[in-house]
């Protein structure tokens, strides 16, 4: 198995179906807050049938390859983008699925993992993509709260300029898809952008924040 073909092939797919958007003379406001002049939209791919098995294929395969799934008791989906990919992977791998929400609801059980969920239970996390990493370690301490275990974390796309410390800081591993090296050399490749363009992106990406 040829991981940086996984890669190149979802960037390809990311591009095909316009989850990946360019504008660097105005630049997208993240959910960080940070100003960026690229934007990915994994939201996109629920829509496109025959991409979205293609991507969901691709990630068990990898998974598998990466993870000792016998170690994994659940695989968990973030509110609200990583729930449907953790639902379409715990069916992959035969795994049973709990999602957890951004903050405890406000009524009934005050609940923030949704599903039943043991203790000392191992848990994977599935999200879409990861930018700073802040809202995984929320997710993360939510599992730890009701007595589960988390070291793993899965996401379609990793932006991997702002996030690496985190993880390594609160002890996750961090498995993704594909990025945006493999992004950008098809955009080279396809002469998708112009050449300032490009360059412009490639400035910000290399940013260490």
């Amino acid at each position: 198995m040829n991981l940086d073909n996984f890669k190149n092939k979802t960037a390809k797919i990311l591009l095909k179906i316009k989850a990946i958007n360019f504008r660097p003379n105005r630049p997208f406001k993240l959910t960080s807050g940070k100003l960026s002049p690229v934007y990915v939209d994994c939201r996109k791919i629920i829509s496109h049938l025959k991409e979205r098995r293609s991507i969901i294929n691709m990630s068990s395969k990898l998974l598998r390859k990466k993870i000792n799934l016998k170690k994994i008791d659940y695989i968990a989906g973030g509110e609200t983008a990583g729930i449907p990919y953790a639902s379409w992977i715990s069916e992959k791998l035969n795994k049973p699925m709990i999602y957890i929400r951004k903050k405890p609801k406000g009524f009934g059980k005050l609940s923030q993992i949704e599903g039943e969920i043991k203790n000392k239970s191992r848990v994977l996390l599935i999200e879409d993509l990861s930018t700073d990493g802040k809202s995984k370690i929320n997710f993360c301490n939510a599992v730890k709260k009701a007595g589960g275990e988390i070291k793993d974390i899965f996401v379609i796309f990793n932006y991997g300029i702002y996030s690496n410390a985190i993880f390594r800081k609160n002890k996750l591993n961090l498995h993704f898809l594909t990025n945006w090296k493999f992004v950008i050399k098809n955009l080279k490749k396809n002469k998708s952008l112009e050449n300032k363009e490009i360059l412009k992106i490639e400035k910000f990406l290399s940013k260490k924040n």
